[in-house]
């Protein structure tokens, strides 16, 4: 009698990255590229998805249980923020009274927001001083009240923030237990598992990620179900801005930690098809360019605050900068002036090649015989071709610039699928790397990415040991990288900085810890 053969273990991964413009998908094995599409996301986003996936799946002559986990980058969040739109009413409790009271909280955002998001602020008494004495105790009655009001009112979105909490978060812990009194079903943001030390800045990006609770929910289920509509069955991971990975469940709860993952993921990508670890990246879209630096493989994140719509925050961010210039681009006064206005997910209706009547970019690039697209006898004689190239190689080369580290020359990797607008071999004395796939960089980023965790906080030395500050630092971003979808046993850490704080009084120092992981339940390690 034979032995049935024991069923192959999934090993595919599926990569999908949702643009403003383009929702790409990649088949992966290994690193290898089993199967790529592009198609226009419009604004059914979950016919893109399935659409695009299903393309790469039937490319690829795989079945779904050969699938291990699907990988997956939105714009979606960020988009909400810059339009003003499908935004929860948040209210916001500030435990800093006495202290505070003088900038009450969203006194600096664009007023067209904080139109939308404003639910109310309570000033309550709480919070600590630098050194971690407590500006004032907590008073229960009056987060009871406060809560009870919120209830009334009809808001189910709080973001709750204290004084120096990455220090100590127990005062924001104890204050949503209690508010949850009269909130049971509430979406409470605590400013310390989103932002760093900086109290407005991580008040806001809690309020950021407290206004989109509701569209994360809505969002993260539409994902779902477009996976489940190509009958797979692996789990979804969201891709974070630091270029690793969270589960849907957790991207629900932390919205705002999927800001800037496009690039990121370019990035991402970028450096596993070209084989560089540091280099410029520029990743040209449909609508924008996004320039990074790619350190260790990985883009350097902001060291200072970053506007998101306006608003000010501290929270993890790549250091990008962002030019109005992509494919879609329209180009006026015969190629001196290009974007930012761009046709968008419109190109194949409104650009040249397409039979329309706006010249893009991708024109340009088709008459110059520098990508392949539409009907090139459309655009056979534009006079506006050579001065179109040199303003875009010029624009591109300022942006370079301003990101290089140094007087260092480093090589420029071009990825995205408006690559081919520029011309040449180097810029700026950079050599120009054009690697394989890079029109799907975004998402094959995302599909290679690890599950990762961090704790930026400050310690007191004088009541504990500089080594047992480092084992918390190092057991909170582990408890993160969890809570994310890592397997625990496969954490290691890529990033720790320690900076002493001779400012503060106690030999205070600032700790910051990196950590990624292997997916759960996969065993398998799927990025560098």
């Amino acid at each position: 009698m034979s032995r049935a053969a024991a069923p192959l273990r999934p090993k595919l991964r599926l990569g999908i990255d949702v643009g403003g413009t383009n929702t790409d998908a990649v088949l992966m094995d290994g690193d290898k590229v089993l199967a790529w599409h592009k198609v226009a996301t419009g604004l059914h986003i979950t016919d893109a998805i399935i659409a695009a996936a299903g393309a790469v799946m039937e490319q690829g002559n795989a079945v779904p249980n050969q699938v291990f986990a699907v990988m997956l980058g939105t714009t979606q969040f960020t988009n909400a923020v810059i339009e003003r739109r499908r935004l929860n009413k948040v209210a916001v409790l500030r435990l800093a009274a006495p202290a505070t009271t003088a900038v009450p909280p969203m006194s600096d955002w664009p007023e067209d927001l904080r139109e939308v998001v404003d639910g109310g602020h309570y000033l309550l008494r709480g919070g600590l001083e630098f050194n971690g004495r407590e500006i004032s105790a907590l008073d229960e009655a009056e987060i009871l009240a406060a809560a009870r009001e919120i209830r009334e009112l009809g808001f189910d979105a709080v973001a709750i923030t204290s004084v120096f909490s990455p220090l100590d978060a127990n005062m924001e812990h104890r204050a949503e237990a209690i508010a949850r009194q009269e909130l049971p079903n509430a979406a409470i943001t605590l400013s310390h598992r989103i932002g760093r030390i900086g109290l407005l800045e991580r008040e806001n990006a809690a309020i950021l990620n407290a206004a989109l609770s509701s569209l994360a929910a809505r969002v993260l289920d539409a994902f779902t179900q477009a996976i489940d509509d190509l009958g797979l069955t692996a789990p979804l991971y969201i891709s974070q801005n630091d270029g690793t990975l969270m589960t849907a469940a957790h991207a629900v709860r932390y919205p705002v930690l999927t800001f800037a993952s496009g690039p990121t993921n370019s990035m991402r990508g970028a450096a596993v098809l070209s084989g560089l670890n540091d280099a410029l990246v520029a990743d040209i879209g449909g609508t924008t360019t996004d320039i990074g630096l790619l350190l260790d493989g990985f883009p350097r994140e902001a060291a200072m605050t970053v506007e998101v719509g306006g608003v000010r925050t501290n929270f993890r961010m790549p250091d990008l900068l962002t030019l109005g210039l992509g494919g879609g681009s329209l180009v006026r006064d015969g190629g001196k002036h290009i974007g930012p206005d761009s046709v968008g997910f419109e190109l194949e209706q409104r650009a040249l090649v397409f039979g329309g009547d706006s010249l893009t970019m991708s024109d340009i690039a088709v008459s110059a015989g520098q990508m392949d697209l539409g009907d090139p006898a459309n655009v056979a004689r534009l006079d506006s071709v050579q001065a179109a190239l040199a303003r875009a190689a010029e624009m591109i080369e300022a942006a370079l610039e301003r990101v290089r580290p140094s007087a260092t020359t480093l090589p420029v990797i071009l990825v995205g699928g408006g690559a081919p607008v520029l011309s040449g071999n180097s810029i700026g004395g950079g050599k120009i790397v054009r690697p394989g796939h890079g029109q799907v960089a975004n998402a094959i980023g995302a599909s290679i990415a690890m599950v990762g965790g961090e704790c930026d906080r400050i310690f007191s030395l004088d009541g504990v040991s500089r080594k047992e500050a480092v084992a918390a630092a190092k057991d909170e971003a582990k408890t993160q990288a969890v809570e994310a979808g890592a397997e625990a046993a496969s954490i290691r850490i890529v990033e720790m900085d320690e900076i002493p704080l001779s400012y503060l009084p106690g030999n205070a120092t600032r700790l910051r810890v990196k950590v990624v992981g292997d997916l759960q339940g996969t065993g398998l390690e799927i990025g560098a």
